[in-house]
C-alpha cells in the first residue's frame, strides 16, 4: 500500500499546488465535450447543419466537412470555457495560497505528500453564504496517486479541522463532470443540497454545478 502524510501547505509548495489543481481540471474538458455532444438539442443541430450543408452545396462530404467544423469549433468552445475557470482560481485564491488560508485562524490548506513530491490538495475557509458553515475548496489528487485513501484523508482533515473550531456544517462545491468526486463526497456522508448553472454558457454546455452539505454535530459557529 501507497504511503503518504497529510501536512500543512508551505510555500515551497506554490509552484507543485498550482500545477496539480490545473492538470485536474484540464482531465474534466473531455468528460464535459462528451457531455455537451450526447444532448438531444446538439445532436439535433449536427444533422441539421449536415443536411443543410448537403443541400446547400449537393455533396454529403462537404455536408461531413460542416459539421467536423461544428465539431472542432465546440471542442474550442469546451476548453476555453474549462481555462476561464482556471484563470479565475490562479488569479484569486491560489494567486497567493499562503495569504488567502494560512493568516486567519479559521482557514488552511494542505497537501497529501508522497514520495517527496505533492500529490494532493485541499483547502478549508469559513464560507461565503453561511458564517456557521466552513467551506471546502480546491481538493485535488494526482491522477498517478487516486485509489490510495488520500482524497478521503484529505476531506477527513478538513472535516476535524472545522470540528475543532465549531462549524456546524461543511459545503462544497462539485460539478456535473466530477462524478468520481461526487461518488467520494457521498460516500463520506455529504448530502447535496443544491443544482444551479453558474452562467448561460454553462446552460449550453449543460454543466451543472452541486452544492454539498456536511452537517458536524455539536457546533457552535
Amino acid at each position: 500500500m501507497a504511503s503518504f502524510r497529510i501536512r500543512p501547505y508551505r510555500e515551497e509548495d506554490y509552484d507543485a499546488a498550482r500545477s496539480l489543481f490545473i492538470r485536474g481540471i484540464l482531465e474534466h474538458a473531455p468528460t464535459e465535450y462528451r457531455l455537451f455532444l450526447r444532448s438531444a438539442w446538439t445532436q439535433l443541430g449536427l444533422l441539421v447543419l449536415f443536411v443543410g450543408a448537403r443541400a446547400a452545396a449537393g455533396c454529403w462530404v462537404l455536408g461531413l466537412g460542416a459539421v467536423a467544423l461544428a465539431l472542432v469549433a465546440m471542442w474550442l468552445q469546451v476548453r476555453a470555457f474549462v481555462t476561464s475557470y482556471i484563470q479565475q482560481a490562479l488569479g484569486t485564491d491560489l494567486q497567493d495560497i499562503g495569504a488567502s488560508y494560512l493568516r486567519t485562524p479559521n482557514s488552511c490548506f494542505w497537501v497529501a505528500e508522497s514520495g517527496g513530491s505533492v500529490v494532493g490538495t485541499v483547502g478549508a475557509t469559513p464560507a461565503q453564504d453561511n458564517e456557521a458553515a466552513m467551506e471546502l475548496k480546491r481538493m485535488s489528487v494526482s491522477k498517478e496517486h487516486r485509489g490510495q485513501g488520500i482524497a478521503k484523508a484529505l476531506v477527513g482533515e478538513v472535516l476535524r479541522f472545522a470540528r475543532a473550531r465549531g462549524y456546524g456544517a461543511v459545503v462544497l462545491t462539485t460539478s456535473t463532470v466530477q462524478v468520481v468526486a461526487q461518488r467520494l463526497y457521498e460516500g463520506q456522508g455529504f448530502r447535496k443540497v443544491a443544482t444551479y448553472s453558474p452562467s448561460l454558457l454553462a446552460t449550453l454546455l449543460r454543466f451543472k454545478l452541486f452544492r454539498y452539505r456536511y452537517d458536524l454535530p455539536g457546533g457552535t459557529a
